[in-house]
């Protein structure tokens, strides 16, 4: 009976024996590999941009110092979607499309009506704001009712806008053209003109910031759309641009800055 026993446990010895040996054997587990490390993103491309930062609230100097407005916002935030960099200038309105074409800015953000004639020399983005022309008088003026009262009149327009073509079509006016709006808005209080044709945008902010002198007058004279101005020989670049437009659509700030400059929701097609 106790040789039985000693037999038993000599075989579970052997047993468990062969059974550490096989695990000594086994080769370990491969170690576990880390992911691998996330590409760096691409570098953001610099691009110049010009303004005419005399047009609130659609682009102007603010109290900083600062380039400031809806279409600022809107570029920076394009930018900011499509990976570009900006680099903001001033320039004068007129001097925009030659610059341009000269290479000395990429992009122009400033409140530029889309027009067939300028296609011809520089490229658009998609439509970002819907606009028209309106004519200002003296709050006093009680004979100048609209765009039909004109004639003969001493009109003030900025240089190289749509305002300037329009003004030049009435009969017998004398159109005066300045580097900016203020500077027509500053004739017409002064009594140097009679009416401004401007962008209705514009002169209704102007009035709204405390000059009840001014009124408009009239119907809208046009519809107008405004486009983000690119070079002609850069199609990648008006790609990223409308991307970017898209994308700033999409994520509810395009809503938030035209709230926030005109008071009030966007029109649903521009959202699209």
């Amino acid at each position: 009976m106790k040789k039985t026993r000693w037999l038993m446990l000599a075989v579970a010895l052997i047993l468990v024996a062969a059974m550490f040996a096989g695990c000594a054997g086994q080769a370990p587990p491969p170690a576990q590999q880390s992911a691998p490390a996330p590409a760096p993103a691409p570098a953001k491309v610099k691009i110049k941009v010009g303004s005419d930062t005399t047009f609130a609230p659609l682009e102007f100097i603010d109290d900083k110092g600062k380039p400031a407005g809806f279409d600022i916002d809107l570029i920076n935030e394009v930018c900011k979607e499509a990976n570009l960099e900006p680099e903001i200038q001033t320039l004068p309105f007129d001097g925009l499309i030659a610059g341009l074409k000269s290479g000395q800015i990429d992009v122009a953000i400033s409140s530029m009506t889309i027009t067939d004639e300028r296609k011809q020399a520089i490229n658009f983005s998609d439509v970002y704001y819907h606009s028209g022309l309106s004519v200002s008088v003296q709050a006093k003026n009680e004979t100048i009712k609209g765009f039909a009262d004109l004639k003969g009149k001493r009109i003030a327009v900025q240089s190289g806008t749509t305002g300037e073509s329009e003004a030049k079509k009435v009969e017998g006016a004398k159109v005066r053209s300045f580097t900016n709006s203020d500077q027509t808005f500053m004739e017409l209080k002064n009594g140097g003109v009679d009416a401004v044709i401007n962008d209705y945008p514009v002169t209704a902010y102007f009035i709204a910031q405390g000059n009840a002198d001014v009124k408009i007058v009239g119907e809208r004279l046009t519809s107008e759309d405004y486009g983000i101005a690119v070079t002609k020989n850069n199609a990648d670049l008006v790609t990223k641009i409308n991307e970017g437009l898209k994308k700033v659509k999409q994520n509810g700030k395009f809503a938030e800055f035209y709230k926030k400059w005109f008071g009030e929701a966007p029109p649903a097609d521009l959202l699209k």
